[in-house]
């Protein structure tokens, strides 16, 4: 699946978001470990990222020939700063209609609008694909995401207690959340 849009920023740059190529390995596998060591709210810790970049590479290339599947960088001034990715659930014909969505972004880019565009091309990359249903599980207490998810429509379908346990929190309860495309 291809896409590929410029986005102006909240502080007047520009954001590109386009398809991880396999070129852009190493610096995709950068982010996803800054990312993960810079908040609790994601599935994993960076301690926990096995993928070498070959595996990466690989990895992104699939994505990059898949119809169905998606992985975006965001760059800002050349620099990869967000990933967000659309997986399907399963191609069993019971589940095919859906597709699960996740996203991180550096820390330093938070608050510049580069999550809801991001969030609104999986969402239309979605409905191309041929998918009835966007699904995502988001930590209770990232306010900032929820209320992101909630204006573009997505609505609550459960909730799980003990749905991460973080190495410093605890258990944090994980909301269930899904659009109906």
């Amino acid at each position: 699946m291809r896409y590929i849009e410029n986005v102006k920023l909240k502080d007047g740059r520009e954001c590109c978001l386009r398809n991880a190529e396999e070129k852009d390995g190493r610096a995709v596998l950068a982010n996803f470990i800054l990312t993960h060591l810079q908040t609790d709210n994601l599935a994993s810790y960076a301690d926990e990222i096995t993928l070498n970049v070959e595996e990466e590479k690989t990895f992104l290339k699939n994505k990059a020939d898949s119809a169905n599947e998606l992985e975006l960088i965001a760059l800002v001034d050349g620099e990869i700063v967000g990933l967000a990715g659309m997986v399907s659930i399963g191609n069993r014909v019971k589940v095919r209609h859906r597709a699960s969505f996740g996203i991180s972004i550096d820390q330093k880019y938070w608050g510049l609008g580069i999550g809801t565009a991001m969030l609104k091309a999986c969402i239309g990359c979605a409905r191309e694909a041929g998918y009835e249903q966007l699904e995502l599980e988001v930590v209770e207490g990232n306010e900032t995401a929820i209320a992101m998810y909630r204006n573009a429509g997505f609505v609550e379908y459960g909730r799980n207690p003990r749905g991460m346990k973080s190495r410093t929190a605890g258990y944090q309860e994980t909301i269930c959340m899904r659009m109906e495309l």
